[in-house]
């Protein structure tokens, strides 16, 4: 696992599980809207021991570009072993209350965006016989509540495709990783009240790392969400629905 994209690359998460596969002299394709960013971390992987650390401007929403992105990274790279969809958007309930707009935008970065590449991307790698995606999903997608009903209704879909994309894969040596992270201190978190349960990136992204490297199906990040989770889905609706966290 060699040749590497990361889409969302500016993201704390994907970030430490870029320097991971830097350790490892691996060479990295980033993705991401802020190019003075990317160049930033970028020149860090190299530092770290990256083989090549190049990047890649884009807006994921603009699907009509996602098929030349692959091709700019497999020209790069000279291929791609594997890649890690990290986009991805936390939008306020309030404003998707005021305006659905605000909603629609969120499907199309953590889902629309994700089902696109990833197609794309089993396809390549079907025909060269190897691969990994890994998309980081949520544990919010688990069961959808209802402070963050938007959130986690697109983490919610895009585990149903992924599972659906793996059981398409199944046979031609692609494997599709589903990353279920719980809450994480990231900028994007900034602003929630922390608590016992929030991780630090680094501990993610070297899950992510890790999860990878074993060609994992699905992975709870820490791994003590996996019970968490497993005790909220067995609720009823009716205890569930009045719940508020």
């Amino acid at each position: 696992m060699q040749k590497i994209l990361v889409v969302g690359a500016t993201s704390a998460i994907a970030r430490e599980a870029a320097r991971c596969f830097a350790a490892e002299g691996a060479s990295l394709f980033l993705c991401g809207r802020d190019a003075a960013r990317l160049e930033a971390i970028a020149a860090d992987l190299r530092g770290r021991g990256a083989a090549r650390a190049e990047i890649g401007i884009l807006d994921v929403r603009e699907s009509d570009r996602h098929a030349g992105l692959l091709d700019a990274a497999c020209a790069a790279l000279g291929g791609l072993d594997a890649a890690l969809l990290a986009q991805g958007v936390l939008p306020d309930p309030d404003a998707v209350e005021a305006d659905p707009a605000v909603a629609l935008d969120a499907f199309a970065v953590n889902t629309l965006s994700v089902v696109s590449l990833a197609i794309r991307l089993g396809r390549l790698m079907a025909r060269q016989g190897h691969g990994c995606i890994a998309v980081i999903g949520s544990v919010a997608g688990d069961r959808v509540r209802g402070t963050n009903a938007v959130y986690g209704a697109t983490k919610a879909a895009v585990e149903g495709f992924c599972s659906g994309l793996r059981a398409r894969l199944r046979r031609s040596g692609v494997a599709v990783t589903l990353i279920k992270p719980g809450w994480v201190e990231t900028p994007m978190t900034a602003h929630l009240r922390r608590n016992a349960l929030f991780a630090d990136p680094e501990r993610v992204g070297r899950g992510i790392h890790r999860a990878m490297r074993r060609r994992r199906a699905v992975v709870y990040l820490p791994g003590f969400w996996r019970w968490i989770l497993l005790g909220i889905k067995i609720l009823p609706e009716c205890v569930f629905t009045r719940l508020r966290f």
